[in-house]
């Protein structure tokens, strides 16, 4: 099961690695983190408190958007491994012509994209405050 998961895992994070050491370099050179490290906090502390909290949004954006890249590769990762999954079993289903398989998968795989971009929304809210998904208040 490690090579089928390093395989699945490889091509995002590289995308998500990159992503992060660009968001961490425009957010270092910000004024509010020049001013944390004046007060006299450790780098780390600087790094984890600050830095990062406000370079993973486009990270999470980023993350949320590979969720479907990830469904697919695992199709094609079930089927080169001989893994018994949805994917398989979508594979399998194609050629046979089970349509009813078919349409399952998809619904779950649609559904599970649904699911992580609704948590990436929530989870946006959490790393920037001034997001809030309430109605415009007059």
């Amino acid at each position: 099961m490690i090579l089928p998961a390093i395989t699945i895992a490889t091509a995002s994070l590289a995308v998500n690695l990159r992503q992060v050491r660009s968001s961490l370099l425009d957010v270092f050179g910000l004024d509010y983190m020049r001013t944390a490290r004046a007060k006299g906090l450790r780098e780390r502390a600087v790094i984890v408190r600050h830095a990062l909290k406000n370079a993973l949004i486009p990270v999470v954006t980023i993350i949320g958007i590979q969720i479907g890249a990830i469904i697919e590769g695992a199709i094609i990762t079930e089927t080169i491994f001989f893994i018994p999954g949805i994917g398989r079993l979508a594979v399998q289903a194609i050629p046979s012509q089970d349509y009813p398989i078919v349409q399952g998968v998809v619904l779950v795989s649609a559904l599970s994209f649904m699911l992580s971009t609704l948590a990436v929304d929530v989870l946006y809210a959490f790393l920037d405050p001034r997001i809030s998904f309430g109605g415009a208040q007059a």
